[in-house]
């Protein structure tokens, strides 16, 4: 599992999947959550404004799974 450090208190999914190299412009993140299994807890996730905390762990299909952390 691959740890992606924030120093902030949340990120948005849509900036975790840029910042995570998922997709390489935030504005890409519209299109990847609605074609792409995304799961934030174990749970199916399509909101790319869902506030990622440290400790979520989010795995995407084709990329791995990663946790939260802060920094």
């Amino acid at each position: 599992m691959k740890q992606i450090a924030i120093s902030t208190d949340y990120i948005t999914l849509g900036q975790f999947l840029k910042l995570s190299d998922c997709i390489s412009t935030g504005g890409q993140a519209k299109f990847f959550v609605v074609d792409t299994k995304i799961e934030v807890n174990g749970q199916a996730e399509n909101r790319r404004g869902r506030k990622l905390v440290p400790k979520d762990v989010v795995k995407v299909e084709g990329f791995g799974q990663f946790e939260v952390i802060s920094s």
